[in-house]
């Protein structure tokens, strides 16, 4: 059910939680376009299927998947618990960014759930946008709350994905400039307007923008790819030492930021550095032969830096569900693994293989959206 425009999260109470908190559910679309997943998606399906067991092993995972690749997603998924597969069609398998964002309030009932309906335009529409057709991406997020029986709030015309935004559950948000200012979200609103709507849409009270993230990232820079709260008060932020590279000078700048930034509560913002791959990750020239691009579609080039982080990881129940990228990156796979464990002490570290979700254009974090606890009422 949408909700009437009058109605909004801010109004009724309703907030973001942090992603630290319970969830009820996870949701993940099965990787099926050839312009995003090479060589028929195999390798892409293998490392999903790894992501969905390891959240499935503390939570339930609704799959999302067509009509032509469902007895696929069956096969694969065969045997596995807590996996609910649900026929849908979508564009492209990014749900972090085209799912419905979900809200809470806590009352007397318990806690509530609501989603909220944002704009979808892959990425900059026609700006910058990553592939001409998206429709059935905009109206994922009002087909999945229907299925799932939450009430909609919808913030359209506004201009917004899922990775953009990051939130403490205490009142804060953290988003980046380089995207919600970008020329293909909403050009017609000033900063300290698309401020507001995230303040009336998230039930937030304070924004924090940093500067940048992830050099080279399609997304105009998602804030899901190079800072996360890991708990109130608390972020990791992706870094480099080294100043010759080009992620050195964007991590700075928004280190800086951070550094005089306080959040709802009024604390400072600690800040862990969880380090980027040593290696940059670049995709090769057997992997862009794999691809079927589309007329309009954005198209990879052998040799092209991807936006690899380690920041872009999935907090289930139990677990820290993180990316690792291999080969040269070994010993930096390790390294992150070790410096999460450190951080989410309460939480095991569990690093998927995620080079051929990378290939794609995004990472563990872009493919999974979670539904916190809550009652649809």
């Amino acid at each position: 059910m949408m909700l009437e425009k009058n109605f909004t999260p801010a109004a009724d109470g309703f907030y973001m939680p942090g992603e630290y908190e319970p969830h009820d559910g996870c949701i993940i679309v099965w990787p099926q376009r050839p312009g995003s997943w090479s060589f028929g998606a195999v390798a892409a399906c293998e490392a999903v299927t790894a992501v969905i067991k390891a959240i499935a092993a503390s939570e339930k995972v609704y799959v999302i998947c067509g009509a032509k690749h469902f007895a696929v997603a069956q096969k694969y998924l065969a045997g596995v618990a807590n996996v609910e597969l649900v026929a849908m069609e979508t564009d492209d398998s990014w749900a972090r960014d085209i799912g419905p964002t979900f809200v809470v309030r806590d009352g007397a009932q318990g806690r509530e759930l609501r989603g909220v309906n944002w704009r979808f335009n892959a990425w900059g529409g026609e700006v910058d946008g990553l592939y001409p057709d998206y429709e059935q991406d905009d109206a994922f997020a009002e087909k999945f709350a229907e299925h799932y029986g939450a009430a909609l709030y919808d913030a359209v015309p506004f201009v917004l994905e899922g990775g953009s935004i990051h939130c403490d559950g205490e009142g804060t948000a953290l988003v980046t400039e380089a995207c919600l200012l970008s020329a293909g979200r909403n050009p017609n609103l000033s900063k300290e307007q698309i401020e507001q709507k995230l303040k009336t849409y998230l039930g937030v009270e304070k924004v924090l923008w940093i500067p940048r993230g992830i050099y080279n990232d399609e997304t105009n820079e998602h804030v899901d790819n190079v800072c996360a709260f890991i708990r109130p008060g608390e972020v990791v932020l992706a870094w480099t030492d080294n100043e010759d590279d080009p992620q050195y000078a964007l991590s700075k700048a928004s280190l800086d930021a951070l550094e005089q930034l306080t959040d709802a509560k009024g604390r400072k913002i600690i800040v862990h550095k969880l380090p980027v791959p040593a290696v940059p990750v670049c995709i090769t020239e057997d992997e862009v032969a794999g691809f079927d691009f589309v007329e309009g579609e954005d198209m990879r080039e052998a040799g092209e830096r991807l936006a690899a982080s380690y920041v872009n990881f999935y907090f289930s129940n139990d677990s820290v569900v993180v990316p690792a990228f291999g080969g040269e990156n070994a010993v930096s796979d390790t390294l992150a693994a070790e410096i999460l464990a450190k951080l989410c002490p309460e939480r095991k570290v569990v690093q998927i293989p995620a080079r051929a979700i990378l290939t794609g254009g995004g990472n563990i974090h872009c493919i999974t959206q979670q539904i916190p606890k809550g009652v649809c009422l």
